[in-house]
């Protein structure tokens, strides 16, 4: 844990807050994430910067439900405590073009990404769908537009430089269909790089957790989470995010159907692992617990 303390906040757009954040800061991968820690709730932004000797941390909040609002509110002087930087969404030092694509409030990882390549002088494209245009001053050259139907009237992805990588963050439905589309146009996903928003856990049907290594049985209700399950009956499982995006709670599971929720783990680690902070399961699940 770090304590940092704001040094500045202001509107930069309708309902997004730019945040700067000074202390002990250090250098940091473009694309890098902060988590801001609350009690027992942690909630990660995307640092803005070029991640090169910062001398401070600048964050953007859009205002929504929650935590969001209480960022909102913080003024020159209070103190916040944070965990990291991390990073799931480096740029690839060999790629020889980054094709940058980003709505909304995404953009905020993206331009980690601008920033740093014009530092390091990389060949950079951006498209950015947004109807409040945030951040559109800190990205000359960039491909800015506020509908979707535009959008994809400025984006070819079956037009781009061999040895291209592609990066996305958006919504859900925005990046998966960017995805879909990529893939139809035969981009290999080792090229292709996504930054998701975190998901809320949505209730299911009621089901089992059977745990292999003590003989115990678990009851997850409709409205609860595998997690608070497993915590309710005294069951230790690390976690941090509670959003299915940090993989800290990632665990094995030897029998039964999951309902993966989360975006964190990759197609094949989903046949052995389970994300119990969001995921649910299809009857009875065997944890290797």
């Amino acid at each position: 844990m770090t304590r940092l303390t704001v040094s500045d906040t202001r509107l930069i757009a309708d309902g997004v807050r730019r945040i700067r954040l000074v202390g002990d800061v250090r250098s940091y991968v473009p694309g890098s994430h902060i988590e801001v820690v609350r009690g027992s709730r942690r909630h990660a932004y995307s640092l803005t910067g070029d991640g090169f000797r910062p001398e401070h941390y600048e964050i953007s909040v859009r205002l929504g439900s929650g935590d969001s609002r209480w960022m909102h509110r913080l003024a020159p002087g209070d103190v916040v405590e944070t965990d990291g930087p991390r990073s799931g969404f480096a740029p690839v030092q060999t790629a020889r073009h980054h094709l940058l694509v980003a709505a909304g409030i995404g953009v905020t990882p993206i331009l980690s990404h601008v920033r740093a390549a014009r530092l390091w002088q990389r060949s950079v494209e951006v498209h950015h769908v947004s109807r409040n245009a945030v951040h559109a001053e800190d990205l000359p050259g960039a491909h800015l537009t506020r509908s979707r139907a535009e959008f994809w009237r400025g984006l070819d992805l079956a037009d781009q430089p061999l040895g291209t990588h592609l990066y996305v963050c958006g919504p859900v439905p925005f990046t998966d269909e960017v995805l879909a589309r990529a893939r139809a146009a035969g981009w290999p996903r080792t090229r292709i790089h996504t930054e998701r928003f975190g998901v809320l856990p949505a209730p299911g049907e009621p089901f089992t957790a059977h745990l292999r290594r003590t003989g115990a049985t678990v009851p997850v209700g409709a409205g609860e989470t595998l997690l608070e399950a497993l915590e309710s009956a005294g069951v230790e499982v690390a976690h941090r995010c509670r959003r299915g995006v940090c993989g800290e709670c990632v665990t094995p599971f030897t029998a039964g159907e999951p309902l993966h929720r989360d975006l964190y783990l990759s197609e094949p680690e989903t046949a052995t692992s389970i994300a119990p902070c969001v995921s649910r399961a299809r009857g009875p699940l065997e944890l290797d617990l």
